[in-house]
């Protein structure tokens, strides 16, 4: 599948290099209160920089964040060319929404919101569909190849099949979660976001995030008391 975010022809991106200083800034890269304060090398100043129409700018975060947003949305929608159309989706959401950019948060926390919104639209518009569907929380990291959860490089029968149910139930009873719970987790467990973090993007409070993420927690302690 072809990615649109990194086609020129698609995004008017150029290089996917990394946008450095240059020689003679373009003025108009100042586009909000307080953005001279701001780390240069940061993707909120990269982003301040897309604002103000800097296409390599925008070409550097697609490619920084293009294969994390599909690990992410694969988590949530288990289909691989699904989750890269989403990722596509997000991409193109950030250009297209560029001019309304503010630093105010972390540019993650932003990505991330919108990530999980279309997420979250999709399993809505397509419940009918998924009616099998599986969220894989033991799928191998796409970096390193290893699996949560696993101790022994060469478990044991026995140990493989206790794991593989161990898993199974995980997966079964993460899917049961309420929406918000289920997004929390995921961001939580695989993302390595903060309760503040989680709380932006789902729009709560630091309090109310961890009040979710405890009561999630909490329901998949209960209901895995057997594997524990």
């Amino acid at each position: 599948m072809a990615t649109l975010v990194l086609d020129n022809s698609a995004m008017g991106a150029g290089s996917a290099s990394r946008p450095g200083s240059r020689p003679d800034p373009d003025p108009s890269l100042n586009v909000a209160a307080g953005a001279a304060a701001l780390d240069p090398e940061s993707d909120a100043a990269v982003m301040l920089r897309v604002a103000a129409g800097d296409e390599d700018a925008f070409n550097y975060l697609a490619g920084k964040y293009h294969r994390a947003m599909i690990h992410f949305l694969f988590r949530m929608v288990r289909n691989q060319a699904v989750a890269e159309e989403l990722a596509q989706e997000v991409f193109l959401r950030v250009y297209r929404s560029r001019e309304s950019y503010r630093a105010e948060a972390k540019f993650t926390t932003w990505l991330y919101r919108i990530a999980t919104n279309l997420a979250v639209n999709h399993a809505r518009d397509t419940k009918h569909e998924r009616s099998a569907q599986t969220i894989y929380l033991d799928a191998p990291d796409e970096e390193s190849g290893t699996r949560p959860d696993v101790a022994d490089d060469e478990p044991s029968a026995e140990q493989k099949m206790m794991r593989d149910e161990r898993m199974d139930a995980i997966r079964k009873h993460v899917m049961a979660l309420p929406e918000r719970q289920r997004m929390a987790v995921l961001m939580h467990k695989y993302q390595g976001m903060d309760y503040r973090q989680i709380g932006d993007v789902l729009k709560l409070s630091e309090s109310a995030t961890k009040s979710l993420l405890f009561r999630a927690y909490q329901t998949l302690r209960d209901k895995l008391k057997e594997f524990v």
